[in-house]
């Protein structure tokens, strides 16, 4: 956990000494290595707590979108009352002076993080368990009234997917036109990005809209787990959230299971856990969902082939993103170049699924 992008240690220091005095100093920093959008830092004081520090990357950014890290302490502050699992905020820096650009510090939570969405090396039984908990913590998320916790004035109250046609428009337009700082070769169009853009805006297949409070990018590896029990301890990683569809956090989190049900090949070019019909204990589609509904009170098995198809064109236009920071030599994570790669994939599957649903199958499908 090296640190991939320098930090004036000095600086925090004498910053965390004045503001943050709970963190002995000196202190030992290092960085993780997931984190593909803001640097994710880990510090350990000298009596051997540990916290973790978020930050925007350095230099001229892409997207003005992205990298909010005040809005993701701005939630995990507000989420600190409610039953949702978040871990505990400490501070938020926004003088630039500091460590040249804006930061938040929170605790560290000691549990597990699952990359592989299948839980290799549970039971069965655990794995079910496992993802239940994290469908049910997100129904209970998206129940939250967002004014009861000061976050009223988040996002808007409906059209989050025509906004969110807009913003990615104009993002993968912005992030199409990176150069290379080596080859000076622009990063280059998503595949296909008119059609579905096309697609997307024509209101006949959109879902109906609502409204909910968003993570924006609900997924297992997003989620720590309680070391021996299958609870979730914190969510991570709030950069996207908003109020918005609902529709949006339900995609995401079982688009591994979305690729899987298009073909295994699929799923191994985007870097997905593949074959996996033998896995014992893991949850089909129609299982998750039922587990949502039961506790947020709606079923959105009706209208998640839509949201599954703007899933994986979002996902491309992230891809698109990762490889835009890449070629400014801005990427936070040591896989950037390769994830780069699933772009194309991506886009293409986004159009299988609209093929689907224009051929009439539009609902949920494993």
């Amino acid at each position: 956990m090296a640190l991939r992008q320098p930090i004036d240690i000095s600086s925090l220091e004498r910053y965390i000494a004045t503001h943050v005095p709970i963190i002995k100093t000196p202190i030992t920093l290092s960085q993780f290595g997931f984190g593909q959008s803001n640097p994710t830092y880990k510090i350990t004081s000298p009596d051997g707590a540990k916290y973790v520090m978020r930050k925007k990357p350095p230099g001229k950014l892409v997207s003005k979108s992205a990298h909010k890290v005040e809005r993701e302490y701005r939630i995990l502050k507000a989420l600190e009352r409610t039953e949702i699992p978040v871990p505990k905020t400490l501070w938020l820096c926004e003088d630039e002076s500091i460590l040249g650009t804006p930061f938040y510090i929170m605790e560290f939570l000691d549990g597990r993080i699952f990359e592989d969405p299948t839980f290799p090396g549970v039971s069965a039984e655990e794995r079910t368990d496992l993802w239940r908990e994290a469908m049910l913590t997100l129904a209970k998320f998206h129940r939250l009234d967002p004014g009861s916790i000061g976050l009223a004035g988040y996002g808007r109250p409906g059209g989050f997917y025509t906004r969110q046609l807009t913003t990615w428009r104009n993002l993968t337009i912005a992030q199409g036109a990176v150069l290379d700082e080596e080859t000076n070769k622009p990063v280059g169009p998503v595949p296909g990005i008119e059609a579905l853009l096309r697609f997307f805006a024509a209101p006949r297949y959109q879902p109906n809209d609502r409204a909910s409070l968003i993570h924006g990018d609900f997924k297992i590896d997003n989620l720590v787990y309680h070391r021996t029990e299958p609870r979730i301890v914190g969510i991570l990683d709030w950069e996207m959230s908003t109020i918005g569809h609902p529709l949006a956090d339900i995609a995401n989190v079982v688009h591994p299971w979305t690729v899987n049900a298009i073909s295994s090949d699929a799923a191994r070019q985007l870097g997905l856990p593949h074959d996996i019909e033998a896995i014992e204990g893991l949850p089909s589609i129609p299982q998750c969902l039922a587990w949502y509904a039961g506790t947020a009170g709606w079923d959105p098995a009706p209208e998640l082939r839509w949201a599954e198809a703007f899933c994986l064109f979002r996902l491309s236009i992230i891809y698109q993103g990762i490889a835009a920071r890449y070629a400014a030599r801005q990427a936070s994570s040591t896989q950037a170049k390769e994830r780069a790669k699933a772009m194309v994939p991506s886009a293409e599957l986004a159009g299988k699924v609209i093929a689907d649903i224009k051929g009439g199958s539009g609902g949920a499908r494993l």
